[in-house]
């Protein structure tokens, strides 16, 4: 799959594309460089001539069964669309979802490093960060099940997961996920799980819906599901909520109807013709991701061999450890100062981000060794 060129890419009106000077590589906001799917162009295309740009129809089921439709293939787990709801974006689905499963005050887990609005979207939601950052296991990073437990059994309402992991684009195994589920079942707690970038797993690499691990899971969890990542919709504004149990359906049914009204019609439209048409243009799009993950290694191994970088098995984005370089906390601020290569904080994903940065890699390839060029130059030029 090929990139925009930069001069296209250059006009777009977008975060990415709007907060630096041109002289800058903007590789840090998790939006892609490539052309829409046909199928999702030819569906906005039609809804512009239809001047079809009203509100959207909350009974509208579209979405929800192309989402269905699309986990069952993919994943063997075929949602009712009936328990599901739409809304603006997963941050939606997860202060509305904590804020019905908790108290004012209640603790509910994160961890980190994470998707840096976690810190924020519970207490948005009334209720508390508790902080269980990932451990290191035999096969690298995992999520701490005695942290979640010690937490849980402490007085913390539930566990807000971020499935795959943002931003190490770590898919946690079936055996932790149903782990994970068991714990809280004995806490009689709850999970959001945060899936978006799901559709973004990598080739050869097993994702698994934490409403699918266990009965446990499926009467607890609500899970957080969306095109946006998958399909560069972020500015559409569409995503799900996903239950599987009765008393998550009523969790879901009970949200007050302006929840469900922020969906954006154009979202919503664009939604189901990504996962319902655009399935081939996925594919190539992972495949164009891992390439880029792989020439990453390559271009690191051979540049800036000091840089440690564990490569994603699921998105775009790539967590690297540049603490050998010296840059300080935020090696982030060094490299747009000095290489104009704007990537994300790393402390912006907790304290376990410190001295590192992530970079987006739904790119060019020719922006991927451009980048590295920059970072390498500007490592020589600080020795």
């Amino acid at each position: 799959m090929k990139a925009h060129p930069l001069e296209v890419l250059r006009r777009r009106t977008s975060e990415k594309w709007r907060t630096h000077p041109d002289d800058v590589l903007p590789m840090f906001v998790a939006e892609m460089d490539f052309p829409l799917a046909p199928a999702i162009q030819a569906v906005l295309h039609e809804a512009v001539e239809n001047g079809d740009t009203g509100y959207v129809d909350p009974h509208d089921r579209a979405a929800a069964t192309a989402f269905s439709q699309f986990s069952a293939d993919t994943w063997g787990w075929e949602p009712d669309p009936a328990r599901t709801a739409s809304t603006t974006d997963v941050s939606v689905v997860i202060v509305e979802s904590v804020r019905r499963l908790t108290r004012p005050g209640d603790g509910v887990v994160i961890t980190p490093p994470v998707y840096p609005p976690f810190f924020d979207l519970v207490p948005e939601a009334g209720a508390r960060a508790v902080q269980v950052p990932l451990v290191e296991g035999p096969d690298g990073p995992r999520l701490d099940l005695d942290g979640i437990f010690r937490a849980l059994a402490a007085g913390a309402r539930g566990v807000l997961l971020c499935n795959p992991h943002n931003p190490l684009g770590l898919v946690h195994s079936r055996e932790d996920l149903t782990e994970l589920s068991r714990i809280v079942d004995r806490h009689a707690g709850f999970v959001v799980s945060d899936e978006i970038h799901a559709p973004l797993t990598h080739h050869g690499v097993e994702f698994t819906p934490y409403l699918t691990v266990s009965p446990q899971a499926r009467a607890h969890g609500i899970a957080a599901e969306s095109a946006s990542k998958a399909f560069n919709l972020a500015g559409l504004k569409c995503a799900l909520f996903v239950a599987e149990s009765e008393t998550m359906a009523e969790v879901v049914r009970d949200l007050p109807e302006e929840v469900v009204f922020r969906t954006g019609l154009f979202g919503a439209r664009a939604t189901e013709a990504g996962f319902a048409r655009s399935r081939d243009w996925l594919h190539d799009l992972v495949g164009t991701v891992q390439r880029n993950v792989s020439l990453l290694e390559e271009q690191l191994r051979e540049k800036l061999p000091a840089v440690r970088f564990a490569p994603p098995r699921a998105s775009y984005l790539a967590w690297l450890d540049l603490s050998a370089l010296e840059w300080g906390d935020d090696p982030a601020q060094v490299a747009l100062r000095q290489a104009r290569v704007a990537l994300a904080s790393g402390p912006m994903f907790g304290r376990q981000g410190v001295g590192f940065a992530r970079m987006n890699l739904a790119c060019a390839p020719e922006t991927v060794v451009e980048a590295v060029d920059r970072l390498a130059a500007a490592h020589r030029n600080r020795r």
